[in-house]
């Protein structure tokens, strides 16, 4: 995906980027269609696959002063093992270019715009799904990495510490991490990770963002129906709690009785993960993590006109 916020983020700290991204594939490449990496004048970050493909345009880049479309065949021009070809896109960035593209879809190429690339754009609009990466028509178009997410997670026992081992490394996403004492969470705490002790959770998730997405798996049944019922008050983009099928329908009876209507307690999702992988707490975590990601495949509400 096209990482607009790093791209941002890297102009703001280098000035100009240049943004090297592979277009299209031929055969056998290191890496695949939409993969890329910045490069500035003293550094570059990102990775398209490495060797002298990557070595060369890193170099190239650095003396490039207008956008560049290349053709590489990899064994006959760089001596590389990967038998096929690239094509390779260069394109020279300040602030205000990278500030300036849109926030779902990016699509550039020759005008006009062709009939093709409309009725794609139109398409994904329509059903809400992300195109891939490619090259179609002379047009080059990328999805828009989504800004980063809020997850919150409630509770610091072996699901939770399970949860912020295996959802740190998922991009695209920021963790708070939420318990009712400072000595419930472990000795090391991974690095971008925001730790919370609260005494009263549901009282502290009226401070959470609206957007964030929860999962809660606090130590007593108690604690979990207060955060439940009050991010049902507060509002929330997703909301998982851990628990068996008893413990739901009982906590969906309280939570009416609460106030709360049906179709609003049916947002929350019990129980988290995917149950076929089983009750291990990492299983559980990378069923979160999988589902997590799925969302991320599909249009943002706002989608840019670009014709």
């Amino acid at each position: 995906m096209f990482d607009r916020a790093g791209l941002i983020a890297a102009c703001e700290a280098h000035g100009r980027i240049v943004r090297v991204v592979i277009a299209s594939v031929q055969g056998s490449a290191p890496r695949e269609a939409g993969a890329a990496m910045l490069v500035w004048d003293s550094g570059q970050s990102g990775t398209i696959g490495g060797g002298a493909l990557e070595f060369e345009l890193a170099a190239a880049a650095r003396e490039l002063r207008q956008d560049r479309r290349s053709r590489h065949a990899l064994g006959p021009d760089l001596g590389q093992c990967c038998g096929g070809a690239v094509e390779m896109l260069s394109e020279v960035y300040d602030l205000n270019r990278a500030r300036a593209l849109p926030h779902d879809l990016v699509a550039r190429g020759p005008d006009p715009m062709p009939l093709s690339i409309k009725r794609l754009m139109k398409a994904a609009r329509n059903q809400g799904q992300l195109p891939p990466a490619q090259l179609k028509d002379g047009w080059m178009i990328e999805p828009v990495q989504p800004e980063d997410q809020d997850i919150w997670i409630w509770g610091a026992g072996h699901v939770g510490r399970a949860l912020v081992d295996v959802l740190r490394h998922v991009p695209g996403h920021r963790l708070t991490w939420a318990d009712t004492g400072a000595e419930r969470f472990p000795r090391n705490v991974p690095d971008g990770v925001t730790t919370v002790p609260a005494i009263d959770l549901p009282a502290l998730a009226a401070h959470a963002p609206e957007a964030a997405h929860h999962l809660i798996l606090t130590y007593a049944h108690d604690i979990d129906l207060g955060l439940c019922h009050a991010l049902l008050t507060r509002g929330f983009t997703s909301c998982g709690l851990i628990g068996s099928a008893t413990k739901w329908a009982r906590f969906r009876k309280r939570l009416a009785t609460l106030g709360h209507r049906v179709d609003e307690i049916d947002r929350i999702t019990c129980p988290i993960g995917d149950p076929s992988l089983g009750k291990d707490p990492h299983l559980i975590a990378i069923g979160v993590a999988y589902r997590l990601a799925q969302s991320t495949q599909t249009i943002p509400r706002r989608l840019e006109t670009l014709a």
